[in-house]
């Protein structure tokens, strides 16, 4: 394949999308959990249409789906590529400016609307394989959505690019892109018969070259202290103040399994939100291992915390419920090595040197891979996501629309 002449569409098209407001919100019960994620999938039924995609449809959950219609003899499985259109809660995604900062020199980039955001050479390490290359930034109010529109673009031009190269042979290819993935809830409504898939890839990773395998394992813990309220001017021996108990097992949480103090493969205790008064506190956690073993452990560790605080109050109860979150998708993906070996190989085709690492997180492809759907994350060059230091290069793009044609192309050639 010959990349040369191509007239990428891919920077152009991410920052259109990066204009359009797309944050999810975990409060709503809706689907998609905001009305302005149909903005974008409106805008892009109507792109992979020019293109000359089959079967483009936003469904009544604004799930995008869309067929590139097999050119080979061959009996192929079918693959598909998979992106999310929302941006994180974490990081105002409105009014976002993109700025392309051409032929990168190797300096800390001052961001122009709040001089205070400095995206430092020395914080970023992935900023020295840039030198000479175009970043986009964005001008330091707003998250600037690489994650994860930098991956829907990424396929819609790659799909370009199979249609305006007829003779590069490839099998059915399926375009899912999908709300709420940053909210947990990507692939609750996904409808995989519709999509008809055999395999899958998100393209939703960092750092170019890199191929993500695993995940964590994680669940959600709730646990609901109910304290005794009294008077407090005759509260003496009598109360016992929720909020004072659930303070005393949030000190009692392991310092070495936070978020904080942990990298790598260490699995981690997170609370992530605390609610009530004197009376009843809902302590939120997160859990995450990259073992389910390692999971329950640190379940079973936390539940043990809140009963040897909760003892020595003898009014007081508390509720401890866990519900499963998503699991480590290697153990499908292991069963099927051709997904990841054809990732590795297509990258390497294209001169890249492959990684393949674990996300400290999760995907829609975690989900997806444990609905039948045996589905890892492919890099789209995304750093410093959901944070105003957000920041894609050009070339990484390009590079991960020359995987994504690559992908498909083996599994054509490999049949």
């Amino acid at each position: 394949m010959n990349f040369l002449n191509y007239n990428y569409s891919v920077t152009e098209r991410f920052i259109r999308y990066a204009k359009i407001d797309t944050q999810s919100d975990p409060t709503s019960n809706t689907c998609p959990s905001t009305e302005k994620q149909k903005n974008l999938a409106k805008l892009l039924v109507k792109e992979l249409n020019e293109i000359g995609l089959n079967d483009v449809e936003a469904d009544e959950n604004s799930y995008v789906y869309a067929t590139l219609k097999s050119n080979s003899t061959k009996k192929v499985p079918t693959i598909c590529f998979c992106s999310h259109m929302d941006t994180s809660p974490d990081c105002s995604g409105a009014n976002v400016t993109p700025i392309i900062h051409k032929a990168y020199k190797g300096t800390d980039i001052i961001l122009p609307n709040d001089k205070t955001q400095i995206i430092k050479f020395s914080e970023h390490p992935a900023l020295a394989s840039q030198i000479g290359n175009d970043i986009i930034t964005t001008d330091g109010t707003t998250l600037l959505g690489a994650d994860n529109k930098a991956g829907v673009a990424e396929i819609v031009d790659a799909m370009q690019y199979l249609i305006q190269h007829p003779e590069i042979k490839h099998g059915d290819i399926k375009v899912l892109f999908t709300p709420d993935e940053e909210i947990g809830r990507g692939a609750d409504k996904v409808n995989l018969k519709k999509l008809n898939a055999q395999f899958a890839y998100t393209i939703d990773g960092e750092t170019l070259g890199h191929i993500e395998n695993e995940t964590f394992s994680a669940d959600m813990v709730n646990v609901v202290i109910k304290g005794f309220p009294t008077h407090p001017g005759f509260a003496k021996n009598k109360m016992q103040h929720a909020v004072k108990i659930a303070s005393e097992i949030i000190t009692q949480l392991p310092a070495n399994k936070s978020p904080e103090t942990t990298e790598n493969k260490e699995p981690f205790i997170h609370p992530t939100s605390i609610s009530g008064g004197l009376e009843q506190v809902e302590i939120s956690f997160i859990i995450r291992a990259f073992s389910d073993n390692v999971l329950k452990q640190l379940e079973d560790e936390l539940k043990q915390i809140c009963i040897s605080i909760i003892s020595k109050y003898d009014k007081c109860t508390f509720t401890f419920g866990v519900k499963e979150q998503y699991r480590n998708m290697k153990a499908v993906l292991d069963k099927h090595p051709e997904v990841v070996n054809y990732a590795i190989e297509a990258i390497q085709r294209i001169g890249i040197s492959p990684v393949l690492s674990s996300i400290r997180g999760g995907t829609d492809g975690s989900r997806f891979s444990f609905m039948g759907l045996p589905c890892p994350n492919i890099f789209a060059g995304e750093h410093a996501f959901h944070s105003k230091l957000e920041w894609v290069s050009v070339q990484d793009m390009q590079k991960a629309v020359q995987t994504i044609v690559t992908i498909a192309s083996i599994w054509e050639e490999k049949q």
